[in-house]
């Protein structure tokens, strides 16, 4: 049996969307992040890391959301091109999303909403990153359908994961200024798996207000 070790943020939404695409079955083990419970001892001996998400498949644990997005892909043998031109697509936009879109997006969101002072230069540094990634994403899905090509796989599913919140960083225009992103984040948010992952969010009872406690479990290193 699966065990996900989960909190809503988009890395844990990615790899929600995967189980709930492949259709397994999975035990919910939510990891409130605000109350610090990433650092309990017996969650980091499945991630040393001390971030969600992670997974225990059958006694095999992983964390990080793309290394589970491979395992889940290449054990199911599922939405991965198999085709090596697809493939070697599909791995490339992943990575992008991993090195990129992902953790410039999250600095952006730190900056612009948990930051304890305004810092403009970093503000408009990750903003402007993201948008970069973001413009890049764009022109790759003016031309294809899925980044992989014509086949619908966890690239995808890595993108969605923080483009569905671009509204945190972008605000009320959210993806408008780069429609084919837009296209394909829709499209993904009508699938039913994707519903699915959003009826599990608001199914849990967690932790919400950025109080000082909240800053100390998010951010230890800045105490």
């Amino acid at each position: 049996m699966l065990t996900l070790y989960f909190h809503p943020t988009p890395n844990g939404t990615k790899v929600a969307l995967m189980l709930e695409e492949l259709q397994l079955p999975y035990n919910l083990q939510p990891i409130d992040i605000f109350k610090g419970e990433q650092h309990a001892p017996e969650f980091l001996k499945i991630n040393p890391n001390g971030k969600v998400p992670a997974l225990d498949d059958d006694g095999i644990t992983l964390f990080d959301s793309h290394a589970i997005l491979l395992h889940l892909a290449e054990k199911h043998d599922r939405l991965m091109p198999s085709a090596p031109a697809g493939r070697a697509a599909a791995l490339s936009w992943l990575q992008l999303v991993a090195t990129g879109l992902s953790p410039f997006s999250g600095q952006a969101v730190h900056f612009l909403h948990y930051a304890p002072e305004p810092l403009p230069y970093a503000r408009n540094r990750y903003v402007k990153e993201v948008e970069r990634h973001y413009q890049v994403l764009d022109r790759r899905l003016a031309d294809t359908p899925y980044l992989a090509g014509n086949q619908y796989s966890i690239a995808d599913i890595a993108l969605w994961g923080w483009a569905n919140s671009a509204a945190y960083i972008f605000g009320e225009q959210g993806l408008a200024d780069y429609r084919h992103v837009k296209r394909l984040v829709d499209e993904i948010s009508a699938r039913p798996a994707a519903a699915r992952v959003n009826a599990l969010k608001s199914s849990l009872t967690l932790k919400t207000e950025m109080d000082d406690d909240a800053r100390r479990a998010m951010f230890p290193q800045n105490q």
